[in-house]
């Protein structure tokens, strides 16, 4: 399999239940899986979502203080932007997303760069974008 040049990779508080959550609320497939030695924690999973892949790990604290979940920050500075094919396609991801206490931070609606745009924060403090012509 080809890498694209840049990926997303997501670090998280619980990554099983993270993986959970995306598997359940946008039909996520997880690819590959390892777990950390305490078999607690992820080491380093892929799951396919939105005809795309996204990389995830746990926090990893005793090793790098760098990468951390957005709790240990009180916030995320990356956002992950999915362009759907239709506006539909995006409200069905967003209302999911809500009805699996995903926190709308934008409803969708046309927005004055012309896009079907709406934001929403995951139960895991991640951001996202979703856009459809």
């Amino acid at each position: 399999m080809s890498q694209p040049p840049i990926q997303t990779y997501l670090t998280a508080h619980g990554g099983l239940d993270a993986v959970a959550w995306y598997e359940k609320t946008w039909d996520a497939k997880q690819e590959m899986l390892q777990m950390a030695e305490d078999g607690k924690r992820i080491l380093h999973t892929t799951l396919a979502i939105f005809d795309g892949h996204v990389m995830l790990s746990d926090e990893f604290p005793e090793f790098e203080k760098y990468v951390t979940a957005p709790p240990s920050n009180d916030g995320t500075s990356v956002t992950v932007h999915v362009n759907f094919p239709s506006r539909e396609a995006l409200n069905k991801a967003a209302k999911t997303a809500k009805d699996s206490d995903a926190n709308i931070t934008m409803p969708a609606d046309v927005m004055p760069w012309g896009a079907y745009y709406a934001r929403l924060i995951d139960p895991f403090g991640h951001s996202w974008s979703f856009a459809a012509e």
